[in-house]
């Protein structure tokens, strides 16, 4: 029997103790009326939780455009936590950590997967490195990169985690072959109600090619543009058109390959930005994005941008060794580099690409 989102778990508690519906209500006042900020927001969304309402509202994270409202049916949120269960083997009674703030989709779901699936959920404030002075172990959690970086001597107190958010770099996941944490990568969007797809980045054959495989009851496709089409029935009413390039591996895999409206036509020849910032990874210790401006000859000539708080990075060396390495074909290689001292970003710590080169006035 499926569960509704009217329902709470009798076995789901926060920080700690057992809470009822009626029960969660005077700690959603509370948290608002005294909590911290992360406790705040947390209040605000459990008052939208438990009223009346079939829905909430929520805004996207703004990473491909400016945040936008859009409204959620609360018990599609109850089939996307179920589903999320079911692929991680997430069962009732286990321990979860919520790090992520509440005011977006991410946070907000892993409220929802404890009071659903009945999982005991610890709430701290989110922060860059959140197992810090933290001994406790969880089953279950979900970090960005940059927590997960930070963490990266303390994971072994998580027996799963899913990294969402941004793509983990190459060095990160070479860092993660050595923990005992089972990593994913997820795919996902505030309209999908966080993730539809995961791919482990760990405990795999050496050598071996992972892809993204789709979380039960998902159906995928591409369109003309190759671009990855979802249709969700539990999730959301008709299919989800993405600008995500992918290539079709199997009914539920897939290999994201980028952004659609990133792909930079130079000279005729197509490059994807993100797998030529992965190539890089190796190679530069602070965020940087590829990207592309104008040029007579070729149309448009690939750039490297890479943010440079301290004004200490040697553009012209760095463009050197890349030339010279051997991971790079004569078109993925950056053209200028052009450094900047602190990137622009969406309320939620995501790089705005083209806000920042505009910024730089190329």
């Amino acid at each position: 029997m499926i569960p509704n989102f009217k329902n709470i778990h009798r076995k789901f508690k926060l920080n700690g103790n057992h809470f009822g519906h009626e029960e969660l209500k005077e700690v959603a006042y509370s948290f608002i009326k005294e909590g911290n900020p992360h406790e705040q927001t947390l209040g605000d969304f459990l008052l939208d939780w438990l009223d009346e309402k079939t829905y909430v509202d929520v805004f996207t994270s703004g990473s491909t455009g400016k945040p936008k409202p859009i409204r959620l049916d609360k018990q599609a949120m109850v089939h996307s936590a179920l589903a999320t269960g079911d692929f991680f083997g997430i069962k009732s009674g286990d321990a979860a950590l919520q790090c992520l703030p509440s005011n977006f989709i991410a946070g907000k779901m892993m409220l929802v997967r404890a009071m659903i699936l009945g999982l005991s959920l610890d709430v701290i404030a989110p922060t860059s490195n959140p197992l810090k002075n933290h001994d406790k172990d969880y089953d279950f959690c979900a970090m960005v990169p940059l927590q997960v970086e930070n963490s990266l001597e303390q994971l072994h107190q998580i027996k799963t985690l899913i990294i969402g958010g941004a793509p983990a770099s190459s060095t990160l996941i070479e860092h993660l072959q050595t923990v005992t944490t089972n990593v994913f990568a997820t795919y996902g969007m505030t309209e999908t109600i966080t993730h539809i797809a995961a791919k482990p980045l760990n405990h795999l054959p050496k050598g071996k090619k992972t892809y993204y495989k789709t979380l039960p009851n998902i159906q995928i496709q591409t369109d003309n543009r190759n671009c990855l089409v979802i249709h969700a029935p539990r999730i959301t009413e008709g299919k989800i058109i993405t600008n995500d390039v992918v290539h079709i591996i199997s009914k539920t895999e897939f290999d994201w390959l980028g952004r659609f409206d990133n792909v930079i036509n130079s000279g005729g020849v197509k490059l994807h930005p993100e797998q030529i910032e992965e190539k890089l990874s190796p190679f530069i210790n602070t965020r940087y994005f590829v990207a592309s401006i104008d040029d007579e000859r070729l149309g448009k000539k690939l750039i490297l941008i890479i943010e440079d708080p301290q004004e200490t990075i040697d553009t012209s060396s760095l463009l050197e060794t890349i030339k010279t390495s051997k991971n790079f074909n004569k078109f993925e290689i950056p053209k200028n580099i052009y450094t900047t001292k602190n990137f622009t970003e969406t309320n939620t710590g995501k790089v705005q690409r083209l806000q920042t080169l505009i910024s730089l006035s190329i």
